[in-house]
């Protein structure tokens, strides 16, 4: 039996049996019998579908459902970008029009519909973030955290998951970039946009807010050329 099936078996298996993450897999003598295989092809598609996080293996216990988890497509997303961009390739340009085409559909389906815990929460740390631009820190956490705050409304676990993956992806792989760097003030000022659009409920506004605090990086990655892997941890995007 090829290796390939064995993997979707045991995926089959898994649906099929609604096995939760962290729930037991059958045992080895187990699975060698429900699907006709030897204890090598069985321990080789395990083995592949634990680098996918599906199952987890643990050596003296057995093995798991795995968490299921992005990681895989995190590390998968990360390589194809920057092995693109070093070819000459606009990946790094495709990667951030992706996030944001789903960043400004998103934004409008939260206009007006906020609790005031979440925009207080949104208030801070855009204080925060005007504090740190004063002393000419990074941002990038504070960035991150408004942005993962903003759409946790939503209650989509799969989405925060996925905007997780685009934003370590960017920011994993981002070279030196052509043109000047966006003024910190600037980025706070656009965040602050962001966030009395989203409590005013102007959808139309907030969705231009977005487009508007993505457009500096979108100039900057349009007319760079490929660079060496340098590493500027204050970027913001």
């Amino acid at each position: 039996m090829a290796a390939r099936d064995l993997q979707e078996r045991i995926k089959k298996l898994i649906i099929d049996r609604r096995l939760a993450s962290g729930a037991p897999l059958p045992t080895e003598p187990e699975l060698m019998e429900h699907l006709g295989a030897s204890r090598n092809s069985v321990r080789e598609a395990l083995k592949a579908l634990q680098a996918m996080g599906i199952v987890e293996i643990r050596h003296g216990f057995g093995t798991y459902v795995g968490p299921m988890s992005l990681a895989p497509m995190i590390e998968g997303l990360a390589f194809r970008t920057v092995a693109g961009h070093y070819r000459g390739e606009d990946s790094l340009l495709q990667l951030l029009e992706l996030r944001e085409a789903v960043e400004t559909g998103l934004v409008s389906r939260l206009a007006g519909r906020m609790p005031e815990a979440d925009l207080l929460e949104l208030d801070a740390l855009v204080d925060r973030m005007e504090e740190q631009a004063a002393r000419e820190a990074g941002l990038a956490e504070t960035d991150r955290a408004f942005h993962a705050t903003l759409y946790r409304g939503l209650d989509n676990v799969l989405l925060c998951e996925v905007l997780e993956a685009f934003w370590d992806a960017f920011h994993r792989v981002r070279t030196d970039l052509g043109g000047e760097p966006q003024d910190p003030k600037v980025t706070c000022r656009q965040h602050r946009e962001i966030l009395d659009a989203v409590r005013s409920g102007d959808s139309m506004r907030a969705e231009e807010a977005i487009r508007e605090h993505f457009g500096n990086i979108r100039a900057r990655l349009s007319t760079t050329p490929p660079q060496g892997p340098h590493t500027r941890h204050n970027e913001r995007v």
